[in-house]
């Protein structure tokens, strides 16, 4: 008998497909796009954390059943990746999971040790200590404003500072819209690995008051590491089509730094920086939605 197959682990997993103008659905047991013309492509969902669907694309509800059941994300964003308008949940919180990370975030002491460990790994040195959520926020802006200066530099690109207008895409400039489109692609990856790791979206430490707040969080920790060059890297060679431009280079990027192997742990490494015990799952709790380490039944 063939062992029981379980889900691909998120570490293991390709970060994102991006799709459009054509119906998603399970045709003969495989997972397909069929585009206007009756064409399908084989899409392998059970091996990719986060699908984008993009305008033009339907869903039908086996596909929506069967990405639920092997734990991909389906995101439903505008064009080129923008404007994210909903998510799917695969497998989503989990209580204990979410209990303490709600104790986290409600325990002001918990809560600034968290904050403290997110600014630590951004910055990669030591934050000053006694400084509130506010302070730190402002150090954050000062280099975060520093660093898009810095890049701008490097690649020519001119730089008139960060600005985004949800209502009116064509109207920002370049480098801001690769910076959205890349931005959009690192927020997928993230949401899934947060669900898949049995947490809230929503439950933010340093963003907070929005559905997706934590994972803001957490993409936080890698913007400066990977999208963000490539998007003014992607800007300062002034493509025809900059949004597909970025959305590869990020996929690029993604695959090189391994971040959907490391995103998991950094999300654990931050809580336990709160100081407060992990609770024990109670009895017949279900496990994290993809768990990080399977492997087949005997």
């Amino acid at each position: 008998m063939l062992p029981h197959l379980r889900s691909i682990p998120q570490k293991e997993r390709i970060s994102l497909i991006f799709l459009e103008r054509g119906e998603l659905d399970v045709i003969d047991g495989a997972f397909v796009l069929v585009d206007v013309n009756g064409v399908r492509t084989q899409i392998p969902v059970g091996g990719v954390a986060c699908l984008m669907l993009e305008p033009g694309t339907r869903v039908s509800h086996a596909a929506v059943t069967l990405a639920a059941r092997v734990g991909c994300l389906l995101v439903w964003v505008g064009e080129a990746g923008v404007r994210l308008y909903s998510a799917g949940r695969p497998g989503g919180a989990r209580s204990d999971r979410l209990l303490y990370q709600a104790r986290l975030a409600l325990d002001e002491p918990a809560r600034q040790r968290v904050v403290e460990r997110m600014y630590e790994i951004r910055f990669g040195e030591d934050v000053p200590t006694g400084y509130s959520v506010n302070q730190l926020r402002g150090m954050e802006g000062a280099r975060v404003k520093r660093q898009y200066e810095n890049l701008a530099r490097k690649y020519g690109v001119r730089w008139t500072g960060r600005r985004y207008d949800a209502s009116s895409w064509g109207s920002g400039d370049v480098p801001n819209r690769c910076l959205s489109s890349a931005t959009a692609c690192l927020y997928g990856i993230c949401e899934a690995a947060v669900l898949a790791a049995g947490y809230s979206p929503a439950i933010g430490f340093i963003h907070t008051g929005k559905p997706l707040s934590f994972v803001y969080d957490i993409a936080d920790l890698f913007k400066f590491e990977t999208i963000v060059p490539e998007a003014f890297r992607v800007a300062g060679r002034r493509p025809g089509d900059p949004e597909r431009e970025v959305r590869l280079a990020c996929r690029d990027v993604f695959r090189k730094s391994r971040i959907l192997d490391r995103i998991i742990p950094l999300i654990e490494d931050v809580l336990d920086a709160g100081g407060l015990d992990v609770p024990e799952p109670p009895e017949g709790c279900l496990p994290p939605a993809i768990p990080e380490e399977d492997e087949w039944d005997p």
